[in-house]
């Protein structure tokens, strides 16, 4: 069995990625995040300064985590980083990557660029 690792999972660029982890250990706590800002900001108006540079510094710390799982997202896919260059296509980059790389599943077994994630050993 795979021990999860925060730290390789956030940081590094190698290895696969499931849906799953794509999803609740990056999108959901993000946006989570985002509501909890929004809510503190409509609560505490004279906080909002405060609270508009905590977001920026989190969106700015964000960049490097999101990249990396991404780039796992595409591995698990079997498919290279630069698969990443479509979104910078507006609209059709951010629908493509929706589909590709939120909800479908990778390849079943090992591919190019490791284990499967999802088949227990």
């Amino acid at each position: 069995m795979n021990s999860f690792s925060w730290r390789t999972f956030l940081l590094s660029f190698r290895g696969r990625a499931p849906r799953s982890d794509y999803w609740l250990r990056l999108v959901l706590p993000f946006f989570g995040f985002i509501l909890l800002i929004g809510v503190l900001a409509n609560a505490m108006p004279d906080a909002e300064p405060i609270l508009k540079t905590i977001f920026a510094v989190v969106l700015v710390a964000m960049v490097w985590p999101s990249l990396a799982v991404a780039v796992k997202r595409l591995h698990d896919r079997d498919k290279s980083a630069w698969w990443l260059l479509l979104l910078m296509i507006p609209v059709i980059g951010s629908i493509w990557w929706f589909v590709d790389g939120g909800c479908l599943r990778g390849t079943k077994g090992p591919n190019r660029y490791g284990n499967d994630p999802l088949k227990s050993y």
